[in-house]
């Protein structure tokens, strides 16, 4: 497959235009901070996400790395400490960094070129590399990133809420695969699609940035093109079990 998840982290590869890619989607740095403001406190864990993420890159032996949006996580002027820890993330990434803009990345732009970062931007509509597409899910996707064969999207950090037989609960953030539906895509543009890939949606990297119960009634999708957008969509939790369609987990 072009989009491969990469067993037990909620990152995959992506195989396209020749590179093997790493893709990840809400990484939120400086999330601590941005939760500080709201009265939780809870320190810092920037050490062991950008790790995890450095590990994952060895790992795949990436030739880039697209973060699949919100590599921030303040909406405005980024705290002190989101840039901090940008700067030690971006200066120990050794592979290019492209950053497919989202709604928490308004004013990163100026953040890279203080640090000296190296960063491609792309537009909040997303960006197509060879035949797979790339968008954060806050805005609707340009026509050519939906018409790719396989479309990536971040934003709703999907999880499922999972009981066991005695009442008790855990949530656990999962993947959410598919086919794109044109009927619920076509609407919003002023030319015909041709829409005939398959969507991936994938889990928030950072463990506390919340998260979408895709299988809980009453709940809506954050992104304006879902679910309508997606058709016959399943659930794999990070170890790659297959749980079925989303909506009867």
């Amino acid at each position: 497959m072009r989009v491969e998840p990469i067993p037990s982290v909620p990152a995959a590869t992506v195989e396209t235009d020749g590179q093997r890619l790493v893709a990840v989607a809400d990484y939120h740095a400086g999330i601590e901070a941005g939760l500080r403001y709201d009265g939780v406190e809870l320190r810092s864990a920037a050490t062991g996400r950008r790790e995890r993420l450095l590990s994952v890159l060895d790992r795949a032996r990436a030739d880039r790395l697209v973060v699949v949006g919100d590599l921030g996580h303040a909406i405005g002027s980024p705290f002190e400490a989101e840039r901090e820890e940008l700067d030690a993330l971006l200066g120990a990434v050794d592979v290019p960094v492209t950053l497919v803009k989202g709604n928490h990345d308004g004013d990163l732009e100026p953040v890279f070129e203080e640090l000296g970062a190296d960063v491609r931007v792309t537009p909040g509509h997303g960006v197509s590399i060879g035949d797979v597409g790339f968008v954060h899910g806050h805005t609707w996707p340009a026509p050519h990133v939906l018409e790719s064969a396989v479309v990536c999207m971040g934003h709703e950090h999907p999880v499922v809420r999972l009981e066991d037989e005695v009442g008790g609960t855990r949530n656990e953030r999962v993947w959410l695969r598919g086919s794109l539906a044109a009927d619920g895509l076509t609407e919003q543009y002023d030319r015909p699609l041709d829409v005939d890939g398959e969507l991936v949606v994938f889990p928030a990297f950072n463990d506390r940035s919340g998260g979408t119960w895709v299988n809980v009634e009453g709940q809506t999708f954050l992104s304006p093109s879902l679910p309508a957008g997606m058709a016959d969509a399943e659930a794999f939790l990070l170890d790659g079990t297959r749980l079925g369609r989303y909506e009867s987990v």
